[in-house]
């Protein structure tokens, strides 16, 4: 079964293949010996191409692996190797960067094999491949902050590993998948103080507010609450809300007193402060035709 030890709690993908690989191996290895003698002579074709699929996929051949466990279970598709060639195929299909027919073949075998003691595999590997499926190509090998691109693909794979707890939480795969969604959960709370920087940018100063507040009121503990409660200082100033301001920057300064926008005393330090907006002399001598004040920008990482 798939059912192997605790998984590395980390978004490093050759661990998480390594891993994957050597549970396969280890059912593949069992399924050879746990048949009849007689059954494995009468089907020694069907045999021969498991062995074959097995060997593109301990030399991490991916593709020609995707082929031979597709052929093998298009030739005998009630073989005794037919569940475990689906359930491979999912590995197969992920280990050769193509997700969406991981996401496929996982559906399938849930579809067909709702019952299966390792169906919880299927479930798991849906979520690791919506989470890799990514926009861009490049974007895979070159450093990046996720965050600041589209997340649907993060939300996507939050709900798969969500289900899978639900429906098995005694899995073998629970405690990677939970240490994924608090990964997960942090990215998308840092992707909303994004988009409230981009209000401020535009000037849209509610809407950045709602965002801070969403961060604010549903992702606690994660570490982008510390800037929710300062865009909500920032934004109710610019709104010309002060007390709704000094309640949430009295917040900021008990809980996160080392956030870059509070001074030593505590001070809320920004574009937009009690006494109004902060323009330089260089922008008050030329009546605000140069250096004119930068919008507000939260961008706080805190130490671990």
């Amino acid at each position: 079964m798939y059912h192997g030890g605790t998984m590395i709690l980390v978004f490093s993908r050759c661990a998480s293949q390594a891993l994957l690989l050597s549970l396969l191996l280890f059912i593949s290895g069992c399924s050879w010996f746990g048949g009849d003698d007689d059954e494995l002579i009468a089907d020694s074709g069907e045999q021969q191409m498991y062995r074959e699929a097995q060997r593109h996929l301990k030399n991490e051949n991916f593709s020609l692996a995707v082929r031979s466990l597709q052929g093998l279970e298009s030739r005998y598709p009630f073989g005794q190797y037919a569940e475990q060639a689906q359930l491979e195929l999912i590995y197969a299909h992920y280990s050769a960067y193509e997700f969406a027919a991981a996401n496929e073949a996982a559906d399938r075998f849930i579809r067909l094999h709702p019952r299966h003691p390792s169906v919880d595999y299927a479930y798991y590997m849906k979520g690791l491949a919506a989470y890799d499926i990514e926009p861009g190509f490049f974007s895979r090998f070159i450093p990046s902050d996720d965050t600041k691109r589209d997340v649907s693909h993060i939300q996507t794979a939050f709900a798969e590993f969500a289900q899978l707890l639900a429906r098995f939480p005694d899995s073998a795969y629970a405690p990677d998948a939970r240490q994924r969604m608090v990964h997960m959960r942090n990215m998308l709370a840092r992707n909303e103080i994004h988009v409230a920087n981009y209000y401020f940018r535009r000037g849209a100063y509610m809407a950045a507010l709602n965002r801070g507040k969403y961060v604010v009121e549903h992702m606690q503990q994660t570490p982008s609450v510390a800037d929710g409660l300062a865009i909500m200082g920032q934004a109710y100033l610019l709104l010309g809300l002060d007390d709704l301001a000094e309640d949430s920057i009295a917040v900021l300064c008990e809980n996160y007193p080392d956030h870059p926008n509070l001074t030593s005393g505590c001070e809320f330090d920004s574009v937009y402060t009690m006494d109004g907006l902060q323009r330089s002399w260089i922008n008050q001598a030329t009546l605000g035709l140069f250096d004119p004040p930068k919008p507000p920008q939260f961008n706080y990482r805190p130490k671990t």
